[in-house]
């Protein structure tokens, strides 16, 4: 994720700004492996990959981020309404 990261921040400079890329390299500093903004229109979130996730909650609430918990779901496509 990390390359990609780097990369990414190479083809286009519209990615990132100051402060994402601040939090970003405070994910790495705390724990994150790779990062990657997903989203669109000038918002979205911040995804990292992290060892210790516990290291990286903690920094990044006291950096006013708001964690946001999600799942995969293996089991694929599904009627929810019919």
């Amino acid at each position: 994720m990390h390359e990609h990261w780097e990369h990414k921040r190479k083809r286009s400079e519209g990615m990132s700004n100051p402060q994402i890329d601040n939090w970003y390299e405070l994910g790495l500093k705390n724990g994150a492996l790779g990062g990657k903004l997903v989203g669109a229109g000038g918002g979205g979130f911040l995804l990292f990959y992290a060892q210790d996730r516990r290291q990286l909650r903690k920094v990044m609430s006291e950096a006013g981020l708001e964690e946001v918990r999600f799942r995969f779901d293996f089991e694929g496509t599904k009627v929810l309404l019919s």
